[in-house]
């Protein structure tokens, strides 16, 4: 996992020159995640995240996990709503994808200094 946190710098690196080279398409993808977001239907912007941070942790897609868990505690989602939905994914998805899950969780916890649930 710490793999991942030492490749942040490289993904930023990989998006700028994404953007730079294919910016409109880029922004297409960016509108249409927005659109869907806010206008797809009923359902409200915590629960929204909660789906996501799911979402991420199952396809063990670390940069977006970390993303959408930041999202969804500006959102106001608490830690423990965060770990509930990570939590989730156990009986679906298997028990290494939600302890990888739950390491980035109390990783970002640690670096925003956000207080530990446990």
């Amino acid at each position: 996992m710490d793999d991942y946190f030492d490749n942040l710098d490289a993904t930023e690196i990989n998006l700028k020159y994404f953007t730079e080279h294919h910016g409109d398409i880029y922004k297409a993808y960016e509108t249409y995640g927005h659109l869907v977001h806010t206008e797809g239907g009923p359902l409200d912007q915590k629960t929204c995240w909660l789906i996501k941070v799911a979402l991420s942790t199952e396809c063990q897609y670390p940069r977006a996990l970390q993303t959408h868990i930041l999202k969804a505690l500006k959102s106001g989602c608490t830690e423990e709503e965060i770990e509930h939905a990570i939590l989730l994914v156990a009986p679906s998805a298997g028990f290494p994808k939600t302890m990888a899950g739950i390491l980035i969780l109390r990783k970002i916890l640690e670096e925003t200094a956000v207080t530990s649930i446990h």
